[in-house]
């Protein structure tokens, strides 16, 4: 009979543990994974304009890299790639972000007539097609969906006063995470170092495994931005030369709609189809226009535009992106759902590189 102390036992509870945690540079790994996820987990509140200081200073740190493999000096490298960054971000405040809210609000200005349009051709079903719909199911269904609506608009007014405070938040932002974000590019590798000298000394596995990331994430998040910049701006094209109202506002939809694949190109058809539908109706020429122009924007970013930026991207199955974006969305919000596969591909390339028992090379 064997006791608690029997080496057997202890040499089963020691291998058993050694195929959790089989080296130094494995626990190394984990420690580094937990307090990250933790700091970012708890202090996403409180830290976000860092977090998103850093996110965009990594983001512009590979245009300061590729300058100075072009010859320019560090700082003038800097220089050029933080104003480009403080141009654009001014035209998304004082040009596009004031036509987006304009569109907006007449938008919603304009929902009780689109309402009253949508009601009165309800309404005339039970004639077209008495055999499939009944005044009594119609009116049912207009009570339930002025329920909705009004349910809605509750939501709404309620969320009024917080949109204040968020408003004042992002004033802070713009003057933060500007000047955050030229000092993380300006003096990346002095923080880095810093930053380093904290770490444990053992940790070849954990390099390993970022420079595996970092490829992944720099390539699916910088081609990301430029997939979103082209989808709004060849669908703003396209909305303007048919005559579709709101054209700004559904072709910045149509470009925040890559962020969530899969899901993202299914939600944003309904609010583009269903304006064209209450401008024009179903028989009007520009109605097919737009559909057929909407048809080859989505197929031309599926077929060329995803291939040609993500071809070096790790892929990954749709369930696992799916399991993904409702996982990490969950715990972060947009920004979780964001980056919801560059997340999914940090998991997988930590299970890829983790060391295995009998692995020598698993440590190098």
């Amino acid at each position: 009979m064997t006791t608690p102390s029997d080496p057997a036992n202890l040499y089963f509870f020691s291998e058993r543990f050694r195929r959790f945690l089989p080296n130094s540079q494995a626990i190394t790994l984990a420690l580094i994974l937990l307090f990250g996820s933790s700091l970012i987990y708890w202090l996403t509140d409180l830290l976000m304009p860092v977090f998103a200081s850093i996110v965009l200073a990594y983001l512009l740190n590979g245009l300061v890299e590729k300058a100075e493999r072009k010859k320019i000096p560090h700082l003038v490298a800097v220089y050029l790639v933080f104003s480009a960054f403080i141009t654009c971000l001014g035209f998304a405040l004082f040009v596009l972000m004031p036509m987006v809210s304009e569109q907006a609000v007449q938008l919603v200005q304009n929902i009780p007539g689109m309402i009253k349009n949508m009601q009165a051709q309800i309404m005339h079903l039970p004639q077209k097609y008495p055999q499939i719909f009944t005044q009594t199911r119609i009116k049912d269904l207009m009570f339930s969906i002025q329920g909705e609506l009004l349910k809605y608009w509750q939501t709404v007014i309620s969320s009024s006063a917080a949109s204040v405070i968020g408003l004042v938040s992002a004033m802070v932002y713009l003057f933060l995470v500007p000047f955050m974000v030229f000092f993380f590019l300006k003096d990346k590798d002095i923080i880095l170092n810093w930053f380093l000298q904290f770490m444990p000394r053992d940790r070849h596995l954990t390099i390993r495994v970022w420079k595996e990331v970092d490829i992944q994430l720099g390539n699916y998040v910088r081609g990301k931005f430029i997939e979103v910049f082209i989808l709004w701006f060849v669908s703003y094209i396209a909305y303007a030369v048919i005559g579709l109202n709101y054209a700004m506002l559904l072709a910045v939809l149509m470009g925040v709609s890559v962020i969530i694949p899969y899901v993202g190109a299914t939600l944003v058809t309904f609010p583009v189809v269903g304006v064209a539908y209450l401008q024009w109706g179903l028989h009007h020429d520009n109605f097919m226009y737009l559909l057929i122009a909407y048809s080859i924007i989505q197929a031309l970013d599926g077929v060329v535009l995803v291939p040609l930026l993500f071809s070096e991207a790790v892929n990954l199955h749709p369930v696992a992106i799916i399991v993904a974006i409702l996982f990490f969305g969950g715990l972060w919000g947009f920004w979780g759902v964001f980056f919801a596969i560059p997340l999914a591909t940090v998991v997988k390339s930590v299970l890829t590189a983790w060391p295995r028992v009998g692995d020598s090379s698993a440590i190098y």
